[in-house]
């Protein structure tokens, strides 16, 4: 999983924001991230402007850690980016 996934507390989740380099890169990310909520079952918060995605996976109910399931869901989107479309900080 990439570093850019924050853990927080109360309630447990995993948090990333992504910038990305134009509203394309933006739109494509947004697309096949859907393909994967489809295909995993899992449908995180997601806001998003131009040029950014903002996600939110949060603990299965009940739950006081993170998942197996939400981690791997974390792998798959960071396999969605190319380096060409993000923005490195």
């Amino acid at each position: 999983m990439h570093p850019d996934w924050h853990f927080r507390q109360r309630p447990p989740r995993l948090e990333r924001r992504i910038e990305f380099v134009d509203y394309a890169s933006t739109r494509d990310f947004l697309d096949r991230a859907a393909g994967v909520s489809e295909d995993m079952g899992l449908y995180p918060d997601m806001s998003f402007g131009r040029t950014y995605v903002n996600i939110t996976l949060h603990a299965e109910e009940g739950a006081s850690e993170i998942g197996q399931s939400q981690r791997r869901y974390a792998e798959a989107l960071d396999a969605l980016m190319t380096p060409e479309q993000i923005i490195h900080e």
